[in-house]
């Protein structure tokens, strides 16, 4: 169950993701968050100058390693506008963070994708529980979903600005 605190991390995801559209990047924002509640870290998309892997999931993955004890990662939530790829998700496992609460599924983005006929990636779409099976999952976020859809139209669409 999401809480009303939790909504706070979430919510600047969102604005995460919007800085990287504002930057001609995809839109996704995430925000690294102890077992204490505090921020640790956050990032956002740096995929467009050409490193398809600087995802901020992928980045906050890493970077715990540097912050954080193995028990401290283990307490810790990374909250994200879109569920981690398959990528992001093995990062996640490997490192041994905690719980993930996303806005948006894989499945949401996928089909609008679909819809705006973005062609499908070069890496299977997955849910994090496939790749990371012992990872504790929540979303998608009905309340900001349409919010996190309507970055990516716009980012699909040409429209950044």
């Amino acid at each position: 169950m999401i809480e009303d605190r939790e909504l706070v991390h979430l919510r600047r995801c969102v604005e995460l993701a919007a800085e990287a559209l504002a930057a001609g990047d995809e839109p996704f924002g995430s925000v690294l968050v102890d077992g204490d509640g505090e921020v640790r870290a956050e990032d956002r998309n740096r995929v467009a100058g050409g490193d398809r892997t600087r995802h901020p999931e992928f980045a906050l993955a890493r970077l715990s390693t540097t912050l954080m004890t193995p028990e401290e990662r283990h307490r810790a939530t990374v909250y994200t506008s879109g569920e981690h790829c398959p990528m992001c998700a093995a990062a996640h496992g490997w490192v041994g963070l905690g719980r993930i609460v996303y806005v948006a599924s894989s499945a949401q983005l996928s089909a609008w994708l679909s819809e705006l006929g973005v062609p499908a990636p070069p890496v299977a779409t997955l849910p994090v529980s496939d790749v990371a099976p012992n990872v504790v999952v929540e979303g998608p976020v009905p309340s900001l979903v349409e919010e996190i859809r309507a970055l990516h139209v716009r980012f699909h669409r040409g429209n950044a600005s």
